[in-house]
């Protein structure tokens, strides 16, 4: 058995036109599918930016809320109600809108505002520049470092800038896990400042951030805001919630499925002529070995060798190229949303897999129809 692996690989590597060429085929079917799903794990990610950034265990929301993108305020009782909830630990509020500010050198620039609890700063980012406490100084506001820092001019500690006619000062730099999907600077500040700086409707209070007594509460929190109206969402309640509405609800999910889908028939249709090419062209040494008394079963091996072969090497190949391409573009690019995940590794093997597999499929019904006598009748 391994001198026919054996035998199935010299055959394969001596082609080498046909050899190169399978391997390119594998290798940018699976660059492109990768590529594809990896920017729509990236743009799902950077969607849920918001849960991530604030990272309380349950949300409550109005029912009507698909994405943080566009927050959708809530009567200040639904806060006094879900505090007094015997199984909540403590619950705040948090603003999130935004704004137009004007930078030093006169221009304009929009921005979201996220409005921390007073009492507590729940949720705030850690700091690499600053002290948290200067948040409750005089028009304080925090700047988050990330891919969108520079439209702000990469302010310093100190920088002044205007939110509508009011002054404001940057006390701090902070990073947060993950940047907005939508390219625009995060600033955060106390909630009543946020309030009182930007223009609201008659409810304020974006999300109300809770944390139960223990997770044996959490089922009964969210049946009494149920009962409200509202919905209390675990962390990862919410984030699910936000990717549906990108995945079905816009055409994100859509478009990135159809471009999947074509980079897998490209692949197939290359590989499969490619490799059924090879078989044809190397029709008669299969013959041969079938006359020398091989068995049919070692002849499929054979064929299954090669296309597992080539389909796990392309595979490596392509995730190779990908992830090159990915981090210089992000060296580039700093806010650009590709992001590698397991299920997309995973996702394109059992993709790949599926091309071994038809590919191999018809090598290995014309090398079992081949007759010995045929190889050697002149």
């Amino acid at each position: 058995m391994k001198g026919i692996l054996k035998l199935a690989y010299k055959l394969l590597v001596n082609d080498k036109p046909k050899f190169r060429a399978l391997l390119v085929g594998i290798s940018f079917a699976v660059f492109l599918m990768i590529q594809m799903t990896a920017l729509f794990a990236g743009i799902l990610k950077r969607a849920s930016a918001t849960v991530f950034n604030l990272g309380a265990s349950m949300w409550v929301v109005d029912p009507s809320l698909q994405t943080p993108a566009y927050s959708i305020g809530m009567p200040d009782y639904v806060l006094d109600f879900v505090r007094s909830l015997p199984g909540v630990r403590y619950a705040v509020p948090v603003y999130s809108g935004g704004a137009l500010v004007k930078l030093d050198d006169g221009t304009y620039q929009s921005v979201s505002v996220v409005g921390l609890d007073d009492a507590s700063l729940l949720g705030r980012p850690p700091l690499i520049e600053g002290r948290i406490d200067d948040i409750y100084g005089e028009n304080a506001f925090i700047a988050v470092k990330d891919a969108e820092f520079a439209k702000l001019h990469s302010p310093h500690l100190g920088t002044e800038f205007q939110v509508n006619d009011h002054r404001g000062v940057i006390v701090g730099i902070a990073r947060v896990p993950s940047g907005g999907l939508f390219g625009i600077p995060t600033l955060y500040t106390t909630y009543k400042r946020a309030l009182e700086y930007i223009p609201n409707p008659r409810f304020t209070t974006s999300y109300v951030l809770v944390e139960t007594k223990s997770p044996r509460d959490v089922a009964y929190v969210q049946r009494e805001v149920r009962a409200l109206g509202y919905l209390a969402l675990t962390r990862d309640e919410f984030v699910d919630r936000i990717s549906a509405f990108y995945k079905f609800q816009t055409g994100i999910g859509l478009n990135i499925l159809l471009m999947t889908v074509m980079s897998f028939l490209v692949g197939l249709s290359i590989s499969g002529q490619t490799f059924y090419s090879f078989v044809v062209e190397n029709i008669e040494k299969f013959g041969a070995l079938k006359a020398m008394g091989a068995k049919s079963r070692e002849l499929m091996l054979m064929i299954l060798f090669q296309a597992a072969f080539i389909a796990l090497t392309g595979y490596g190949l392509g995730v190779g190229f990908c992830t090159l391409v990915i981090a210089l573009a992000k060296l580039r690019i700093p806010d650009y949303a590709a992001l590698i995940t397991y299920w997309n590794l995973a996702f394109a093997l059992v993709m790949v897999a599926i091309i071994a597999v038809i590919s191999s499929y018809f090598g290995v019904r014309r090398v079992l129809r081949i007759e010995p006598f045929d190889i050697f009748r002149t």
